[in-house]
């Protein structure tokens, strides 16, 4: 059955309005706009269960034609583990001993973290065919983070969720319960989501959408300090803000007030309709091979 989400993921407020529906191949998709504080929001969605066993079988399947890892997605993913580490080089992190990726995927990530920084990396990923992949190339990898925890697998002072934080029900407990549980003090977290203003965005699995404004927040409520932040396309873009990368560190103050973003429809808009000017005149640029 499907769930209705009546308070906002970030503020708590029950207030929203429908923002945007579609059909995404073959499912109904509504979002919904928090009238308090601007973020958008999947409702009605699957339930924790549905979710569960989704990501374990159907989700590539769905979004690839099928489950097991195919080429075009490893290049799409080798390609963003090179920008990630680049990141990762100018961010001034200096020492790396132990590092975890949530939803790795293949484990190409974990992979090219793990020969720059020569450390140990584990990672999780619940789709059983990925996992099975990136097993197969000497990593190790648990199907949850519940899975890692029984191993004494913590903790890590590298933590990176590369498009996965908008496929979580509640992005706030999770993000805290990382800083608390598994990160260092003094470590580092990476995250990567598409950008409502430029991305397509309204996805099955995407139960949320986020700006820059509300991505802030959501970690700012969730406990951390921001490091650093880009807008960019990569791997698929020159032009294109399809993405937010996004560091942040554990911060010891509570973010108890939740900022509001205005003008979401507005810019919502506006981004959209930037980018399809960009792939008029620059295709090439706007689409990268």
């Amino acid at each position: 059955m499907p769930l209705n989400v009546r308070i906002c993921p970030l503020c708590n407020d029950i207030h929203s309005a429908i923002f945007d529906q579609r059909k995404f191949r073959g499912y109904q998709i509504s979002n919904r706009l928090c009238l308090n504080c601007g973020l958008v929001f999947q409702s009605p969605r699957m339930s924790e269960d549905e979710l569960n066993s989704f990501y374990q079988k159907e989700y590539r399947q769905v979004y690839q034609g099928s489950e097991h890892p195919i080429q075009k997605d490893l290049s799409v993913q080798k390609k963003r583990s090179g920008f990630l580490i680049k990141v990762l080089q100018e961010s001034g992190i200096e020492n790396i001993d132990r590092h975890l990726d949530i939803g790795c995927s293949s484990g190409i990530l974990l992979e090219r973290v793990g020969e720059e920084f020569q450390c140990q990396v584990v990672g999780i990923e619940p789709g059983d065919a990925y996992r099975s992949y990136a097993e197969s190339r000497g990593l190790k990898v648990y199907a949850t983070l519940e899975d890692a925890g029984h191993g004494n697998e913590i903790p890590f002072d590298l933590i990176t969720m590369i498009h996965v934080l908008e496929h979580l029900p509640d992005p706030v407990d999770y993000l805290n319960q990382l800083k608390t549980m598994w990160l260092t003090s003094t470590g580092l977290l990476l995250i990567e989501v598409p950008n409502l203003y430029a991305h397509d965005s309204f996805e099955v699995a995407h139960l949320t959408s986020f700006s820059q404004f509300t991505l802030i927040e959501t970690l700012k409520k969730a406990g951390y300090t921001i490091k650093g932040l880009l807008k960019h396309g990569l791997p698929r873009s020159n032009l294109i803000p399809l993405y937010i990368t996004l560091l942040a560190i554990p911060s010891k103050n509570l973010h108890e007030r939740i900022n509001r973003e205005r003008g979401i429809r507005m810019k919502r808009r506006a981004g959209i309709a930037q980018r399809r000017i960009l792939e008029r005149l620059l295709p090439k640029q706007a689409w990268l091979s």
